[in-house]
């Protein structure tokens, strides 16, 4: 009998008050206020990691949304990823209370240097004792390329190209500057690092010149547990060359089949084998003893999120929200001023569809509210008929989500032989 497909579990959380759940962090009982605080890492690393889940996903971006409504005043009174802070500082609070999940942690290859990034990573997989992922991101904010100085963004394609370089850089660092055995501490002859075992890269490019030697000895994994989020051709060649995990999506199962097939293409293209490349989707659960306690807990959610938090991290060019109901996103664009054909919106659609159609972006195919056994029941349909390898899970309330996924799902996901329970987890996937 063929084993069930496991389940690859991660909480979906950012140093941050209100992440991906827009208007929810004022909800009796959350605990997103919180996110500055040391012990609400800790705390969280406890829940899930006692709650059978496998990891923590740590996104983050370097500038704030002020598109909508030509500056950052949505963002800020909303708390919409920001105020934020530094996603990797946490990691080492949550290993300290935790033995065995790991944390994938998000850092952009287009505005910071490789060398003292390759340093910090290598800092964290020693302190984590090698649970540690990194999330390759470029970075699509304009506000972010103007926190370093530049006029606009980099292209897009231009953006992969220094990230395939930035790859490189590290890649020879954590690989080839150190010999395994070159830590010896021996006391007598007083020698901690033979020196003959350590060498300058030397690495000379268009867009890097570091000439090592890498500064930290040789960790657990050498190079962490490579993440992505991608879609773009750019991307998903570079995700052939470099990516162990892809976090991808889609409206319908055939929408996601469709990543996962160019993807491992693209990984065969590049000499690697199709089943080298996990996928991870980003889930919303709402899960209760019974159909009604889930229905009032999605009622909830549903009335207190913010659409004006929506539109802000959707970075929408026009305030769809100050034009009548019925009139047609073109005619709202026209009495603006603005071009139609720029704004990459539905144009023949009212504003009310455009604007519910924004409201309800989440609840597609990979949404379920329910009891366990109907929750667990869609989640084998994502893992068997779609063929996803996990989840990350989106935070409603912090922290009832975990608890509700820790308490319900996972015992009915772990009597159907869905939940990986060896241990130690590989930072999320196995290697």
């Amino acid at each position: 009998m063929t084993e069930p497909k496991k389940l690859i579990l991660n909480l979906f959380e950012m140093n941050t008050v209100s992440h991906i759940t827009h208007g929810l962090w004022p909800l009796p009982g959350n605990n997103r206020h919180r996110f500055g605080d040391l012990s609400y890492w800790t705390e969280l690393a406890q829940i899930i990691e006692d709650g059978g889940f496998d990891g923590v996903f740590l996104a983050d971006v370097v500038g704030a949304y002020d598109t909508f409504r030509g500056g950052p005043a949505t963002a800020v009174r909303e708390g919409l990823q920001i105020p934020s802070n530094d996603p990797l500082l946490v990691v080492p609070a949550m290993a300290a209370v935790t033995r065995r999940i790991g944390f994938g942690v998000t850092f952009s290859t287009s505005y910071e240097p490789p060398f003292t990034f390759a340093r910090r990573m290598s800092t964290l997989d020693h302190l984590t004792d090698g649970r540690i992922g990194w999330n390759i991101v470029t970075s699509y904010l304009p506000n972010a390329a103007r926190n370093f100085g530049l006029a606009d963004e980099i292209p897009h394609d231009r953006r992969y190209e220094i990230a395939d370089e930035f790859l490189d850089v590290t890649y020879k660092l954590w690989e080839g500057s150190w010999d395994d055995d070159a830590v010896i501490v021996d006391r007598e002859e007083r020698v901690y690092t033979d020196p003959d075992k350590v060498r300058y890269i030397d690495h000379v490019g268009e867009h890097f010149s570091v000439a090592g030697p890498h500064l930290c000895a040789p960790s657990p994994q050498r190079t962490p547990v490579l993440f992505q989020a991608t879609g773009s051709p750019a991307g998903i060649a570079f995700a052939g060359r470099h990516a162990e995990v892809v976090f991808t999506g889609g409206r319908t199962a055939d929408d996601f089949r469709r990543n996962p097939t160019i993807i491992r293409e693209a990984a065969q293209v590049n000499g690697r084998a199709a089943d080298d490349v996990r996928f991870l989707v980003q889930a919303g659960i709402v899960v209760g003893r019974t159909e009604q306690e889930a229905a009032e807990k999605w009622d909830l959610y549903r009335r207190h999120t913010s659409l004006d938090g929506i539109l802000a991290h959707a970075s929408v060019p026009l305030d769809l929200t100050a034009f009548p109901g019925d009139w047609t996103v073109r005619r709202a664009a026209v009495a603006a001023g603005a071009d139609p054909e720029r704004l990459g919106l539905p144009l023949d659609r009212t504003v009310t569809e455009t604007l519910e159609g924004f409201r309800r972006g989440r609840e597609d195919r990979y949404f379920v509210a329910g009891t366990p056994e109907v929750v667990a029941d869609e989640i084998e349909r994502w893992l068997d008929d779609d063929g996803i390898d996990g989840i990350n899970l989106r935070q409603y309330h912090s922290f009832d989500t975990a608890r509700d996924v820790a308490e319900l799902v996972v015992p009915e996901l772990r009597r159907r032989g869905r939940i990986r329970d060896e241990e130690p987890a590989a930072v999320s996937v196995p290697r």
